[in-house]
C-alpha cells in the first residue's frame, strides 16, 4: 500500500484508506477491513456485533475534477441521512491500463433511537474511459439485496456495449440532460435505451424533476371538477425557452412529451424556423392541437431553461387560457419608495412583493397572537394591561433577494377576471434533486412515456 501522495484530487475527509497502481482485489480486502473495524468498535467487548446498515448503493461516474467533487459532496449530503454504500468513480482518459488508484472514506452517523451506522465513499481513479471496464469494477463492490443506482455525470456514452453491460448488474440511471455536451444527439440515444434496457432498469433526468413545479402547477388548472371538460378542449399550446440550438428545446420538448403522453396526442408533422421557432401539430381524436416554441432572450436563465408555457382551449361554449411565466418581467406597481436607500427591495417586479406580503401577514398574526405573552416577558406587567399599539409591519421592509425564482400563473377563463397565483421555487441542487428520485425509485412510467413521445417530436426537428 503506498502513501497518498497522488497529485489528483482526492475525497474532500481524510481517507482511511488509499492505495496507488491497485486492482479491485484489494479494495475488497481493505473495505472489509474497515467495515470490521467499525463494527468491533462499535459493539465493544459486551455486545455482540450489529449487522451492517445499507439502504442502496449510488455508483457516481464522473468525466472531470469538478463533477468529481459534484458526486463527493452530493454523496456525503446523501450519506448524512440515508446509510448507503457510495462508489465516485473519475476518469482519467489519457491514460491506459487495467490498474487504478483508490481512496476509502467513511461517514458515521449516530442517530438517536438506534445503532450508528457507517457510510463508506469508494473513490476509484481509473485509467482511459470508465465505461470501457465498468461492469468489472462495480459488480464485485455492490451490495446484495439493496437497489444499485448509477449516476452519469455528464454525458453517458449511450450505444457503446460496455454501458449496456454495466447497466444490467443496476437498478436504474441517473443523469441529467441539460448537461449533455451534444445535446441532441445525445437526447435521442437517451431515448433508446427504452428499447434496450432490461426490465429492471429505470431511467431518470433531474432536468425532468425540474420541470415538476411546471407540471404540477398546469396539473392543478384542471384538478377542479368543473375544469376536466377543458382536457379535451386544448388547442393550442405555446412553450417560451433560452437560447435557439436545437439542443436547448429538451425541455420544451419534455413538457410537451408530458402533455401528449398523458392526454394521448398523436404527432402529425413538425417544422423548425429560424430564430429557435418550432411549430408541431398532434392530432387528438377528432380536432387538432397547434403547439409552439418560441426562443426567448433571458440574461437570468440558463440555456434551455423554460421561460413560459401557455395553453388556450375551448369547451362546452366556454374559452380558456393559462399561462405560467417565471420570473416575468414586469412594472413595479408602487412608486419608488423614499426609503430604498436604508432597505433595498431586492427587486423589480411585483411578484416578489406579493410573496412579502404574504410573510408580512404571517409575521403579523403571529405577533398578534403572542402579543401578551411577549409584552409581559418585556415589561413585567400583567397580559392585558398597558400593551402597546398594534405594530405596522411594512412590507416592503420584508421582501428578500430571492424574490426572482417564482413562477407567476395568470388563469382566464370565459368573460370572468383573470386570476393570478404566485408561488416561490424550492433550491434545485443536485443532492436535493437525487434524492426526490432515489427515493421514489427511477422507474416512472409518465417520464418514460413524456421521453419517447418528446424524441419523436426532436426527431421531427
Amino acid at each position: 500500500m503506498a502513501p497518498a501522495v497522488s497529485t489528483t484530487v482526492k475525497p474532500t475527509s481524510d481517507p482511511l484508506w488509499h492505495g496507488e497502481d491497485v486492482t479491485i482485489s484489494d479494495v475488497l480486502d481493505a473495505l472489509s477491513q474497515v467495515r470490521a473495524k467499525f463494527a468491533r468498535d462499535e459493539a465493544g467487548d459486551d455486545e455482540l456485533v450489529h449487522p451492517r446498515n445499507c439502504v442502496m448503493t449510488l455508483i457516481s461516474v464522473s468525466p472531470t475534477e469538478a463533477h468529481e467533487q459534484v458526486a463527493q459532496r452530493t454523496t456525503q449530503m446523501i450519506g448524512a441521512q440515508h446509510p448507503v454504500q457510495a462508489i465516485v468513480i473519475r476518469e482519467e482518459a489519457p491514460l491506459r491500463g487495467h490498474r487504478f488508484d483508490a481512496w476509502i472514506t467513511a461517514e458515521v452517523q449516530r442517530p438517536e433511537m438506534c445503532c450508528a451506522s457507517e457510510c463508506e465513499i469508494v473513490t476509484l481513479h481509473v485509467r482511459g474511459a470508465a465505461a470501457d471496464h465498468l461492469a468489472g469494477l462495480i459488480d464485485p463492490l455492490l451490495v446484495s439485496g439493496v437497489p444499485t443506482y448509477l449516476w452519469w455525470l455528464g454525458t453517458p456514452p449511450f450505444g457503446k456495449r460496455e454501458l449496456l453491460d454495466a447497466l444490467r448488474v443496476v437498478d436504474g440511471l441517473v443523469v441529467d440532460s441539460a448537461a449533455f455536451d451534444e445535446p441532441f444527439k445525445s437526447f435521442h440515444r437517451m431515448a433508446g435505451l427504452l428499447k434496450v434496457a432490461h426490465h429492471r432498469l429505470g431511467l431518470a433526468d433531474l432536468q425532468w424533476s425540474r420541470l415538476r413545479p411546471w407540471r404540477e402547477t398546469l396539473a392543478q388548472f384542471f384538478t377542479p371538477l368543473d375544469r376536466r371538460p377543458f382536457l379535451s378542449g386544448i388547442s393550442e399550446v405555446g412553450v417560451d425557452y433560452a437560447g435557439e440550438a436545437r439542443g436547448n428545446r429538451i425541455a420544451a420538448a419534455l413538457m410537451t412529451g408530458w402533455m401528449a403522453g398523458a392526454l394521448g396526442w398523436k404527432l402529425k408533422r413538425a417544422t423548425a424556423g429560424g430564430g429557435g421557432v418550432v411549430v408541431a401539430h398532434y392530432e387528438a381524436g377528432n380536432r387538432s392541437v397547434e403547439v409552439h416554441f418560441r426562443s426567448v432572450q433571458n440574461d437570468d436563465l440558463a440555456a434551455g431553461e423554460l421561460s413560459a408555457v401557455r395553453m388556450a382551449g375551448a369547451s362546452g361554449g366556454a374559452t380558456f387560457r393559462v399561462s405560467v411565466q417565471h420570473d416575468p418581467e414586469r412594472k413595479r406597481i408602487a412608486p419608488e419608495p423614499s426609503y430604498r436607500t436604508l432597505h433595498p427591495s431586492g427587486g423589480e417586479d411585483d411578484a416578489g412583493i406579493e410573496l412579502a406580503e404574504r410573510r408580512a401577514e404571517w409575521h403579523r398574526d403571529v405577533l398578534h397572537e403572542n402579543i401578551g405573552s411577549l409584552h409581559h416577558t418585556a415589561t413585567g406587567d400583567a397580559p392585558g394591561e398597558s400593551r402597546p399599539r398594534h405594530p405596522v409591519v411594512l412590507t416592503s421592509e420584508r421582501r428578500r433577494p430571492d424574490s426572482g425564482r417564482v413562477l407567476l400563473t395568470i388563469i382566464e377563463i370565459g368573460e370572468g377576471a383573470p386570476l393570478r397565483h404566485v408561488q416561490q421555487l424550492d433550491l434545485e441542487d443536485e443532492a436535493t434533486l437525487l434524492l426526490d428520485l432515489l427515493s421514489t425509485g427511477t422507474h416512472d412510467e409518465v417520464f418514460n412515456r413524456s421521453l419517447a413521445a418528446a424524441s419523436a417530436l426532436m426527431e421531427k426537428l
